[in-house]
């Protein structure tokens, strides 16, 4: 991924910001929206395109564009600057590699220890019953 050709195909909208803030929230336009289209984006790779559309399937639209927003700031920059640190961790955190689960053995002294549970409880129960009378 070269974050810095990522970075020219954004796109931005600025739009009115929800919540308390009273006048100001009314007249600025302090929330921002970056959309990237996935498909299209000459920054990431086939191998990167097709692993993103992968694992990012729920945030992704069916045109293929990912959009985020941020309206955590009163100010429109730094609501940008937010935005743009968000979406490049989410595709540097999606462009991950899974690790593969190595299987491993259950320890000996686990078994054991186990077992030796199940015993000290069943004898438990079977002193609460009554005594056989022959």
């Amino acid at each position: 991924m070269k974050t810095d050709l990522l970075l020219n195909e954004l796109t931005f909208k600025a739009m009115r910001s929800s919540g308390p803030g009273g006048q100001h929230v009314n007249k600025t336009a302090s929330k921002v929206e970056v959309s990237l289209d996935v498909n299209n984006s000459a920054a990431l790779s086939t191998s990167e395109k097709d692993r993103i559309l992968k694992k990012l399937t729920n945030r992704i639209s069916s045109e293929g564009i990912l959009s985020l927003h941020s309206s955590e700031s009163r100010s429109q920059h730094r609501n940008k600057a937010i935005v743009i640190e968000k979406l490049i961790e989410l595709l540097k955190q999606a462009l991950k590699p899974v690790k593969k689960r190595k299987k491993t053995k259950t320890p000996k002294k686990a078994i054991e220890k186990r077992l030796k549970a199940k015993k000290n409880n069943a004898l438990k129960k079977a002193n609460r019953k009554p005594p056989k009378i022959d």
